[in-house]
């Protein structure tokens, strides 16, 4: 063999080792996790004591609203994020062009309705003045909420992302104020009422059991998921990091928790 087969026959074996050896790399045995504040990031809490038993390390990254913790992930500061549902994912993929993926369900939030001037919708005046999520699918979520409340009704194909446009019948002649989902509950003593989503609403010293006026059913498509970029949803820490979250512990954790304002989906 001449100097010029030994150098093909050394190349072609070093590319035929490198893809194994990369993907073994990506094995990692430490992540980084993206929630938000509140009952995502103390699920997290056990669901990391779970995983280092099996030898995966987790660190939680807590950020203060919906749109960083898909940013931080799609640019590679994350490896994984918990915080959101599958419609949310959809749009932020459709409208951001993001590379990421749902790999298993977590836990269903039921979205309340709180008030600090009325006991129950029916109280509230005409022309109140009723703060929903600026986000679509949030936003589309509360609005399906009134109209199944009886307060308003939608436009037939209104669907997931219905917006105050497609409110077709409003005898209250409610106003809707449209708010980043984190600032709503800050926002109560201005308004006659708000929709608030679970996480944010807990983190705020709310009950939804006791302090809603109203509450989504949990059977809703609005399921939480773990999401990862999709050119890692194969790598075996996935695989690790579903287990630990889909324990026996971090079930028995949040149904002890929580008391059935967060419902594993699981």
């Amino acid at each position: 063999m001449n100097k010029r087969q030994l150098l093909q026959t050394t190349l072609a074996l070093g590319l035929a080792f490198a893809a194994p050896l990369a993907a073994v790399a990506q094995d990692k045995t430490s992540i980084k996790i993206g929630v938000t504040a509140g009952p995502h990031a103390q699920i997290f809490e056990k669901v990391k004591a779970v995983a280092d038993k099996q030898g995966l390390k987790i660190q939680i990254v807590e950020f203060g609203d919906y749109i960083q913790p898909n940013a931080a992930l799609a640019a590679g500061d994350l490896d994984a994020n918990s915080y959101q549902h599958l419609p949310y994912l959809d749009a932020q993929v459709k409208d951001r062009g993001y590379k990421l993926v749902r790999v298993a369900d977590t836990v269903n939030f039921p979205i309340g309705l709180y008030s600090k001037k009325v006991k129950n919708l029916a109280d509230l005046p005409q022309g109140a003045k009723f703060g929903i999520p600026n986000d679509p699918t949030n936003g589309g979520r509360v609005l399906l909420l009134l109209q199944a409340q009886g307060l308003i009704k939608l436009k037939e194909n209104a669907g997931l992302k219905a917006t105050p446009l497609d409110v077709v019948s409003n005898p209250k002649k409610l106003r809707f104020v449209e708010l980043d989902a984190a600032q709503l509950p800050r926002s109560l003593d201005d308004l006659d009422a708000s929709a608030i989503n679970t996480n944010f609403a807990i983190s705020a010293g709310l009950n939804p059991k006791t302090d809603s006026i109203a509450q989504e059913s949990a059977k809703n498509p609005y399921v939480n998921i773990l999401v990862v970029r999709e050119s890692e949803k194969a790598q075996p820490w996935v695989g690790k990091l579903i287990k630990a979250y889909q324990s026996p512990e971090v079930r028995q954790f949040i149904e002890t928790q929580f008391k059935g304002a967060v419902v594993p989906a699981f």
